[in-house]
């Protein structure tokens, strides 16, 4: 009987013991949590905006943006810059699409190499969206009253003369935004690359006003 008295003292005892050792190890893991440092939060990788292009470079030809003017639906004749047409009987040109709008565009090319270039080696061409929807440039007579005479796109350029301005009319729809537009200049600034289609092109960035 005293053995069977001392061995559940002993029992009790470890049992004391093993519930003090749990407490302390439950309470030293809230205290090293709570003094542990909370986890940074997660930071979105920031959103690479594309900067404008208002310049671009092909070969020895630099393109500058110049103007690109909102014109609405109307083309108007008091606003005609070409003199060889009689104002008197010049007529408005409205815009057949009451959607559209005209844009007169106007980039500058420089010769920034060291010697002319050829006739014919350069020009603009397409206005695109930010959809990728194209829009031509207006040819022929319905747009010559209210572009320059001569027409200088395409023009032989000399070294580091000021840019020579690329004038043309284009219709646009009203819903598009993000517009650029496309310049060509012959592979190594050539005329003849340009007629067999041996291309560089490259956008630059509207601001229409």
């Amino acid at each position: 009987m005293k053995f069977n008295k001392q061995s559940g003292q002993a029992s009790r005892l470890l049992l004391v013991l093993a519930v003090v050792v749990l407490v302390a190890a439950i309470v030293t893991f809230m205290v090293m949590k709570m003094v542990e440092k909370p986890a940074k939060p997660s930071v979105p990788e920031p959103t690479t905006i594309p900067m404008p292009v208002y310049e671009q470079t092909l070969s020895n030809i630099r393109f500058i943006f110049e103007a690109a003017i909102d014109r609405g639906d109307v083309l108007r004749k008091t606003q005609i810059v070409n003199k060889q047409y009689d104002f008197a009987s010049q007529k408005d040109f409205k815009i057949g699409n009451p959607g559209a709008k005209f844009i007169i565009v106007t980039i500058g090319a420089q010769n920034v190499g060291k010697v002319n270039t050829e006739k014919g080696v350069w020009t603009i061409e397409n206005i695109v969206d930010s959809e990728g929807r194209e829009f031509i440039p207006i040819q022929g007579y319905a747009a010559s009253p209210w572009t320059p005479n001569p027409d200088l796109c395409g023009a032989l350029l000399k070294p580091a003369f000021d840019p020579t301005p690329c004038v043309k009319i284009y219709e646009v729809s009203k819903e598009s935004t993000g517009l650029k537009i496309r310049v060509v200049s012959g592979k190594d600034n050539k005329a003849q690359s340009i007629i067999s289609g041996k291309i560089d092109t490259a956008f630059i960035d509207l601001i229409v006003k």
